[in-house]
């Protein structure tokens, strides 16, 4: 096992650093039953993307409408809960005492980050850079949010790795030719298991050892 090489490891925030895709599901729920009667899968359709790509798609007829919505979320999210995933905080600080270089990438927009930095100020010292919305033009699954993350870091993008928990990120991931670490804790390990170079439930038990083997091209339990 090399451990000379260096590597990177691109997190995704929501479902994967911290544990909220259950709160939003339920705001999403409910614009779904206001606006979108009609598609009771609207709240799974929209994961991963930003919520400008959201309004953009499924309320584009309407800016009123999607003013409403934004600042309705804007709400939501100063008063949500950041709980980290189980294992996540012990990882990084494994990944960072091996020199590991780290970026968190996420759909989410500048004044979210900001709530999610003061309710976590260590994100400054875990995370050597931190991509959101606001600094790219184009939402998952384009890969152009890990490809900025890699760039950033100044790292190849044979060298990354993503960790993922909506099908739309881990697509993205995959599409900047990346490896792809899935979190079944959005979707089901039977629906993204095919799409991943391997699924986590969550971080509990993640060693580095087993990162170095999966970007190694190994078959370690991760």
């Amino acid at each position: 096992m090399n451990r000379e090489r260096r590597f990177a490891a691109l997190f995704d925030m929501d479902g994967v650093v911290l544990d909220t895709e259950g709160q939003y599901d339920l705001f999403w729920i409910e614009q779904g039953k206001r606006f979108h009667p009609g598609m009771p899968d609207f709240y799974k359709k929209i994961k991963g993307m930003t919520t400008e790509k959201i309004l953009e798609d499924y309320f584009g007829g309407n800016m009123d409408l999607q003013q409403q919505i934004s600042q309705e979320l804007e709400e939501f999210e100063e008063k949500m809960n950041y709980p980290y995933v189980p294992g996540v905080e012990n990882f990084i600080r494994v990944l960072l005492d091996h020199g590991v270089r780290i970026a968190l990438v996420t759909s989410s927009n500048n004044v979210k980050m900001s709530y999610a930095l003061k309710a976590h100020p260590e994100f400054t010292e875990y995370f050597e850079r931190i991509i959101t919305a606001d600094k790219i033009t184009k939402s998952k699954p384009a890969p152009e949010c890990y490809l900025l993350a890699a760039k950033e870091l100044q790292m190849e993008t044979d060298v990354c790795c993503v960790f993922e928990d909506s099908f739309a990120g881990i697509e993205a991931g995959r599409n900047a030719r990346m490896k792809v670490v899935g979190l079944a804790t959005t979707n089901a390990k039977e629906k993204i298991e095919g799409m991943v170079d391997r699924v986590i439930a969550d971080f509990t038990g993640c060693s580095y050892d087993g990162f170095v083997d999966l970007m190694d091209g190994g078959t370690m339990m991760f």
